[in-house]
């Protein structure tokens, strides 16, 4: 009986997500969408106005490194736009409103919320060192927003958390089985599943961004020395296995794979 309940589960969520599946530009994979672009854009918005808000005396402006973070990042939001419109994907990005902010903090980051809402931090300048590696950077995090990785990650948790409480229901019975159930699932959710899913989104978003770096004009062969700046500057030991990005090793030796495809876009 336990077995057919846990296969009607699992049956069921496949049909949820073939039922619910969109398309990932470039690459073609196919990615669970359970929520709207315009429920995400519009959350991403109203989050990122907060953060400027909260944040407005780190908000840097009118400094060469502020303009530069502009002018690369609208350099690939245009790139980016004509790729969609050129392969009848510009609905996926009709209502993006762009922006581009330098913020002040020491921490290494950048980010890109759904819309297109970008922050790169300072920290990260001198490791970045110049136009093209700022590009990297920026054409990664935009690479999150184009192919949907927020939406993706939404639906993931709400699926995981779905099938947590199904599967709980059906195998549990008592309060203190339940409790060990609930914590078995969220470990076997977290690492068996959201966590491999987002290195796969990690390298999904290098592949795309040395392409939107490229059709920039911007050379995707120097993403390789950026992220040996990134690696010689991190503290040895971190798991691979345990960790939402792939390992420095594995990221290189992906990009290099992935060089030849951007190359074809790349016209100094």
């Amino acid at each position: 009986m336990l077995k057919l309940n846990v296969k009607g589960i699992a049956f069921s969520a496949l049909i949820v997500m073939m039922g619910a599946c969109s398309t990932v530009p470039l690459t073609g994979r196919r990615q669970a969408s359970l929520v709207s672009d315009g429920e995400m854009n519009t959350l991403a918005a109203t989050s990122y106005k907060e953060f400027l808000t909260e944040n407005s005396k780190n908000v840097i402006t009118n400094t060469a490194e502020a303009k530069k973070v502009k002018e690369v990042g609208n350099k690939i939001a245009a790139a980016v736009t004509r790729y969609m419109n050129d392969n009848g994907l510009g609905s996926q990005i009709a209502n993006f409103q762009w922006e581009f902010n330098l913020i002040k903090s020491d921490e290494v980051n950048a980010w890109c919320m759904p819309g297109g809402k970008v922050a790169v931090y300072t920290g990260i300048l001198p490791v970045t060192l110049n136009d093209a590696g700022l590009a990297t950077v920026m054409g990664h995090e935009i690479a999150h927003a184009i192919a949907r990785h927020s939406a993706e990650r939404y639906s993931q948790q709400m699926i995981a958390s779905g099938l947590g409480s199904l599967a709980g229901a059906a195998v549990t019975k008592t309060a203190s089985g339940k409790a060990v159930f609930d914590q078995m699932f969220g470990v076997g959710a977290q690492v068996g599943v959201l966590l491999p899913n987002s290195r796969k989104q990690e390298s999904e978003a290098d592949r795309l961004g040395l392409t939107f770096m490229a059709m920039a004009g911007y050379d995707p062969s120097q993403a390789i020395y950026f992220w040996e700046r990134m690696a010689s500057g991190k503290k040895a030991g971190s798991s691979e296995f345990l960790s939402t990005h792939p390992s420095d090793a594995t990221r290189i030796s992906d990009i290099k794979k992935y060089l030849p495809e951007a190359l074809t876009h790349y016209k100094k």
